[in-house]
């Protein structure tokens, strides 16, 4: 019995000796459903994240629904987002501003020894399409201020080119700017959505895990 509870007690121990993995909540493509913005906040509390991270069309064609960031303010979750090709950049900042979450398109933040850097868009419309050579600018940015950190998230809306991502829509082509900026920033994490066929696709592109986090929600832990 003593041998039993003093087990216990140094899994217990350890348990404390252990540092508590950073948890994040990333998904993409909501196009302006509220529904679904409440479903994903309940799912973030639920898990306890530390952070939610979405990936772009938040709004559909720009058309903006009411409560697509309120549920995640209402829980006190901490929000970061790039816009997408559906998101003009004054709906980024009308919904970065009203909810006080954070628009990182060009921009990084750091949390501890984790650095997470973005840009938003793709290089076709409907409403905000941006030029290769000025996303890898913005990507440049953002990276600049988080290099040192241990580890390392880049978030785009866009897949890269060449990924398996390609092959699930013949009119979504990957972004050369991304694939670019995966072969020479080389983050640990890509997290990026736009093709709702390849939702939950995973791969690895050189030392770069690439998450298709979907409308779902994918929780990452580092």
């Amino acid at each position: 019995m003593a041998a039993t509870q003093e087990a216990h007690q140094r899994d217990e121990h350890k348990k404390l000796e252990e540092p508590k993995k950073f948890r994040i909540m990333a998904a993409g493509d909501l196009h302006s459903d509220a529904s679904l913005a409440a479903k994903l906040a309940d799912k973030a509390e639920k898990e306890h994240v530390d952070l939610v991270i979405l990936t772009g069309d938040i709004t559909h064609v720009d058309q903006l629904s009411e409560n697509m960031m309120g549920p995640f303010v209402k829980r006190k979750l901490k929000v970061l987002f790039v816009p997408g090709n559906h998101d003009s950049f004054a709906t980024a900042d009308f919904l970065a501003e009203m909810y006080g979450v954070k628009n990182i398109h060009g921009y990084s933040v750091k949390y501890k020894d984790i650095g997470i850097f973005g840009c938003g868009g793709a290089h076709t419309g409907p409403v905000t399409s941006i030029d290769q050579k000025e996303m890898l600018q913005y990507l440049e940015r953002g990276f600049k201020n988080i290099e040192s950190l241990k580890k390392k998230i880049m978030v785009t809306h866009v897949h890269p080119a060449g990924s398996t991502g390609e092959k699930f829509s013949a009119f979504l082509k990957g972004s050369d700017a991304v694939r670019k900026a995966i072969d020479k920033f080389k983050p640990d994490i890509l997290l990026c959505s736009h093709v709702h066929e390849a939702d939950g696709l995973e791969e690895v592109i050189g030392q770069t895990k690439v998450v298709n986090v979907g409308r779902k929600g994918k929780i990452i832990e580092l």
